[in-house]
This record gives C-alpha cells, sequence and structure tokens, in this order.
C-alpha cells in the first residue's frame, strides 16, 4: 500500500517516480543532474526510502524545469503513497552536521502546503549545479505532497556540505513523520479528524 509509481510528462520533462516507504534506503536515479542524483540518494538512505527517479528533461536550456518536475513527482508519490495518513506519527524533524555545516528539518504531514526555507548558500553554484534550484526542488515536492516544511542551514562554509546537510536532515525527518504508529493504530493524528 505504501508503495506506488508516478509519471508526470510535460513538454519539458518527462519524470517517473518509484517510491517505497518502507524500504531499506535503496536508490537508483537518472536524472541528467549528478549533483541532484547525489541528493536524492541521501533522501533515499538517510529516510530509509527505496526511491527511483528517472527523467528525461530539456538540460540543453538548463536543469531548472528537470529538477523542479522531480520534485513536482516525488511530492506527488508521497501524498499517494501515505495516503489518508491513519496510524502515522505525522511530524518529524531532524538535526544534520557535515564537518562545518549543520542544517535542521522539521516535517509535518499537515495536508497544507507550506515551505520555510532559511538557507543562504556560501557560493551560487555547487559544481556545474545552480544551487537555487535546491529550494525549487523543495517547493514542488512540498506543494504536491501537501507537506508542511521547515528547512534551516545553521551554520556552513562549504556550499556542497550545506546542501548535503538539508537533503540528508529532510530524510530523516521524513522517516520519522511516515513511521506507522502502534499508539495510532487506525487513527487520524489530528483534533480535525482530517489531514
Amino acid at each position: 500500500m505504501r508503495q506506488v509509481e508516478v509519471s508526470r510528462n510535460t513538454l519539458e520533462t518527462r519524470v517517473t517516480v518509484r517510491l517505497n516507504l518502507d524500504g531499506s534506503g535503496r536508490g537508483k536515479f537518472s536524472t541528467g543532474v549528478p549533483f541532484l542524483d547525489h541528493m536524492l540518494d541521501q533522501i533515499a538512505r538517510h529516510g530509509m526510502l527505496d526511491l527511483e527517479v528517472e527523467a528525461d528533461g530539456d538540460l540543453h536550456i538548463d536543469a531548472h524545469h528537470t529538477v523542479e518536475d522531480i520534485g513536482i513527482t516525488m511530492g506527488q508519490a508521497l501524498a499517494k503513497a501515505v495516503g489518508d495518513k491513519k496510524s502515522l506519527r505525522r511530524y518529524g524533524h531532524a538535526y544534520v552536521p557535515l564537518d562545518e555545516a549543520l542544517s535542521r528539518a522539521v516535517v509535518d504531514l499537515s495536508g497544507r502546503p507550506g515551505l520555510t526555507f532559511a538557507v543562504d548558500f556560501k557560493r551560487a553554484t555547487i559544481g556545474a549545479f545552480d544551487a537555487e534550484l535546491v529550494r525549487e526542488f523543495f517547493q514542488g515536492l512540498v506543494n504536491h505532497a501537501m507537506l508542511t516544511v521547515h528547512i534551516d542551514n545553521l551554520r556552513g562554509e562549504n556550499a556542497h556540505h550545506q546542501a548535503e546537510t538539508v537533503f540528508k536532515a529532510f530524510g530523516r525527518a521524513l522517516r520519522v513523520a511516515v513511521e506507522l504508529d502502534p499508539r495510532g493504530a487506525g487513527s487520524i493524528p489530528s483534533t480535525k479528524g482530517a489531514l
């Protein structure tokens, strides 16, 4: 039930995401954007999700559409995988360091899209990757998974380290939020009775 496949096809991109919330941290990525592949692997490994992403985008222009549409498609897959959200913990948070960098991610399976993103990248590019696209990825994911997410890079001097701690922290926070809570078996974790 928590294993899904979602495809999104536009004139700019073709994206397929396979997601298993009860996986073992396996990832397989073919997006044409090597740095994003590395970051998606952090979500899979630290989120203990099995995640496969295939994308064919208009990279001859730049990586913007591809990265954004991968975020959108992952968000759609996540929304489908959590279903009615019964028995889930709902909230998750994590702090992750990498050398001098430290980031925090807080996730709420709220049913309301909201992203607060406080990351001041020390460089505009990470290799050939435009650092601004990190936010675009998360905005697409949050909007389509209907999550509330706060991401804060608390310190960092190396842009690669900053980005990596953000993706690792998000993966770990998501892992907690989508966990089945045996004490809440069958119930929606909200006083409203719906998320």
